[in-house]
Order: C-alpha cells, then sequence, then structure tokens
C-alpha cells in the first residue's frame, strides 16, 4: 500500500464499524466508510467531536453539529493549499489519500526534462491533481474537466488560493467521455493524462457513467489522445469489485504492459492499522 504519510493538519484518529474519525485541521469529525469492518481501537476519542455524517435509510444523508464550526477554512498539504467545507453527501472537497498521487505526479514530473507539458484531468473534482500538476514548471498547460459545475468552482477557488493564477488551466464542465471524443476528432494531444473516475455518475445533460462499461473504451479514447512521447497515465478507483488485478489487467490490454498497480490508503494514527482507499493505476511508455 502507497500511504499518504506526509499530511500534519489532516489524520484519521481512528477507524471501524464502517466508520471514520478523522481530524480536519481544527475540527474532528465522523464520517461512514464502508470497508472499516473492523472494531474500534479507541472508543474513548469517539465521545467528543464537532461533527457527524449519519447515513438515512431513504437514502442520502445529513450532519449533526455539536460545536458551531466555519462553513469553510484552509487545510495545508505540503506546499498545497485547499479549501475545505462540509457537503451535504458527507464530502468535505478533499480526498486525503490522493496525497500519495500528489507527491508521485510532482516528482515524477519536476524530474523530467520535457518541456511544455500537456495535462489532462479527468473527473477532477476540486482540482487536487490540477493544481500539484500546475505547480511544476514545465507544464505548460492543465485541462481540468468534471460534469459537476459546482466542483469546477471549487477548483477555481484552490487555483486562487495556491496563486496559480498565471498558468493556463482551461475549465471544462461536460461528461468527461463525450470531452474525450471531442479531443480525439479536434486532434489535441496530452503528455499526462489523469483520470479519478466514479463508480457511478451523471454528467450534465444526465448522461450516465457506470465503471465497469465505460471505463474500457474510455482507456481506448485516451489512447487516442496521449502525445507521441508521453509522461504517463494515472487512473484511480475507489470501486470495490475493481481489485488492484481488474484494474491492472484493464490498463495493460488497452494502454500497454509498462503498468504498475498500487492499493492506496491512509495511516491510522498510533496504530498499526491502515485504511485502505482505493487503487491506483500508473501506466509509463
Amino acid at each position: 500500500m502507497r500511504k499518504a504519510n506526509y499530511w500534519q493538519d489532516y489524520m484519521i484518529l481512528d477507524a471501524g464499524d464502517q466508520e471514520k474519525l478523522e481530524k480536519i485541521g481544527p475540527y474532528t469529525v465522523i464520517r461512514p466508510d464502508p470497508v472499516a469492518i473492523w472494531p474500534k481501537q479507541k472508543p474513548h476519542l469517539w465521545q467528543k467531536v464537532d461533527a457527524a455524517y449519519s447515513r438515512s435509510k431513504q437514502g442520502g444523508g445529513a450532519w449533526t453539529f455539536h460545536t458551531k464550526m466555519k462553513e469553510a477554512w484552509v487545510l495545508p498539504y505540503r506546499q498545497l493549499k485547499f479549501e475545505v467545507s462540509l457537503t451535504n453527501f458527507k464530502h468535505f472537497g478533499l480526498f486525503p489519500e490522493q496525497a500519495t498521487n500528489w507527491d508521485w505526479m510532482q516528482e515524477t514530473l519536476n524530474q523530467s526534462s520535457r518541456k511544455d507539458i500537456k495535462v489532462l484531468n479527468l473527473f477532477a473534482y476540486t482540482g487536487g491533481a490540477t493544481i500539484a500538476c500546475a505547480q511544476c514548471e514545465n507544464v505548460s498547460e492543465v485541462v481540468h474537466v468534471d460534469a459537476a459545475k459546482g466542483m469546477v468552482d471549487w477548483a477555481k477557488t484552490n487555483v486562487k488560493l495556491n496563486h496559480l493564477d498565471h498558468k493556463t488551466i482551461r475549465y471544462i464542465v461536460d461528461d468527461c467521455v463525450k470531452f474525450v471524443n471531442r479531443e480525439v476528432k479536434r486532434g489535441r494531444r496530452y503528455d499526462v493524462v489523469i483520470l479519478d473516475p466514479p463508480s457511478y455518475g451523471r454528467g450534465p445533460n444526465n448522461e450516465v457513467w457506470k465503471i465497469e462499461e465505460q471505463l474500457v473504451p474510455l482507456l481506448n479514447l485516451i489512447k487516442q489522445v496521449l502525445s507521441d512521447d508521453p509522461c504517463f497515465v494515472l487512473l484511480n478507483s475507489y470501486t470495490t469489485n475493481l481489485s488492484a488485478s481488474v484494474i491492472d489487467n484493464i490498463m495493460r490490454s488497452t494502454l500497454g504492459n509498462n503498468v504498475s498497480v498500487d492499493e492506496i490508503g491512509l495511516p491510522i494514527i498510533d496504530s498499526q492499522l491502515n485504511l485502505p482507499a482505493g487503487v491506483s493505476g500508473i501506466w509509463k511508455p
């Protein structure tokens, strides 16, 4: 497992019984986590929290607040900064385990002798990977694509927070498959492609995304927008039935054999346990 070990202002305090106890900046919160099916290790820590998210039997869920919290605050990670806020769909605008991918991308791009690197970030959410890539001097353009306008607007806020307004970042609110199809027809090419698709989702015009049915066709499209000398393709998946071996097979059969796949996750503080948080596959030419 590749773990996001360098957080200072975020940590998993404990996890178990399908929940996780997190410290997000100044606040401690409880959120559901279906993979944490082991018993809680530190029950005393769960007694005093600022907020807890509970799922509803009718679907969705809601926050219960035990203290007065800011509507939004800044969460730093190394040289990156993010605006975070508790949303009504349990997220807070960040997937902290992705920090291990941000570190890898920056290290890889900074060590490259390439210039004028163009990056395509699909299912780009609030822009963690966009910002990590845009901070690299040899990245000349990042195209940030997400179907949710609210998430794209949040990404713009994060870009400003990181003083990256001078970089060329194109923000696209669109269905990712349709966008890549158009890029193929336009003949646009990218040196880096990053994608973090959900298991299921809908585009801005009610397009349906199902990862089991559409991931392979999308990777075949992505192969067509890669430059003649690409740097890498990074695929992240949270879908529990897509194991590391499945991701490995999918990437090898569509992109080629130079693939490395790892589980990613977060350490649980003062514990020998780690919280799994998906699988990341990296293809290099």
